[in-house]
């Protein structure tokens, strides 16, 4: 016997309007997608003289490419980008230095199926961090799990995991990501803990995942951010092994885009006070 306001019907019911029984059931099968669409696509189709198997046809490719759709969301969100940002709108000439071809071609993701790594080094404000989470974008869009942060949030986070006695299940959930971003490697000196902590984790995705990491410094000058020569050599060691570098130096990449609305902005109120 059904509680009092459970909605649930017993499946094969003859309660209730066909209109009101196939919205019950499309709710239970999470067919939200055929629920909103049926009726006006079989208006379109009975318009157009198209058969009852073409329409149930173009209704369930309705179904799945809105659930593909929801499920890249889903990875977006999980990815945990400061913002979402494309290629589109990454102004390449503003950057000689970066090889435009190689973005390309990485933002195609091959490089997740041979477990390889990109790392991007500039000085800042030329886009390396725009261009990590347009790169981490394609990746979600192709049906792979991302996780974005910057190195010293990283750090910290692990230090809190190894303090509260979860650093195992944290390492676990950050090796299972198919692709690890980690933004301003080399802003922040670290502690001797903090450097071992993300070079394990580094190590622990050695051939096993992807990672790009982004730092404002040659990699002549990590052990200053990381404390240690040795620790440094092994870290580009497994990070350098299969690798595609990204050389962004230049002017300032925001900069320029804060110049130019600048002049854009002022040309405006020039014009919005000249005189007819």
């Amino acid at each position: 016997m059904s509680r009092a306001g459970d909605d649930k019907m017993p499946i094969g019911t003859t309660a209730g309007t066909p209109q009101v029984l196939l919205a019950h059931h499309l709710k239970q099968l999470k067919l939200p997608t055929v629920l909103r669409e049926y009726e006006k696509l079989a208006r379109e189709c009975a318009r157009d003289g198209v058969d009852h198997t073409r329409y149930l046809l173009r209704l369930i490719e309705l179904e799945l490419i809105d659930r593909e759709r929801r499920t890249v969301e889903r990875r977006i969100r999980a990815a945990r980008f400061p913002a979402v940002k494309s290629l589109d709108t990454f102004d390449f000439t503003a950057i000689p230095s970066l090889n435009k071809m190689l973005v390309l071609e990485l933002a195609r993701c091959e490089y997740i199926l041979r477990r390889e790594n990109i790392i991007a080094l500039g000085n800042s404000g030329t886009g390396k961090t725009h261009v990590a989470l347009a790169l981490g974008l394609a990746v979600c869009q192709k049906g792979f799990s991302v996780l974005f942060t910057t190195a010293a949030a990283l750090v910290n986070q692990l230090m809190e995991a190894r303090d509260e006695k979860r650093l195992l299940r944290m390492q676990r959930e950050l090796a299972a990501v198919k692709l690890l971003i980690v933004d301003e490697l080399g802003y922040v000196p670290l502690s001797p803990t903090g450097a071992e902590l993300l070079f394990e984790t580094f190590s622990q995705r050695y051939e096993r995942g992807s990672t790009i990491v982004t730092s404002n410094l040659p990699f002549e000058d990590w052990t200053q951010v990381l404390g240690s020569e040795r620790l440094t050599g092994a870290l580009l060691d497994r990070l350098t092994h299969h690798v595609s570098i990204l050389a962004m130096n230049g002017d300032s990449y925001r900069l320029k885009q804060s110049a130019r609305r600048r002049r854009t902005a002022g040309a405006d109120q020039n014009q919005a006070t000249t005189p007819d």
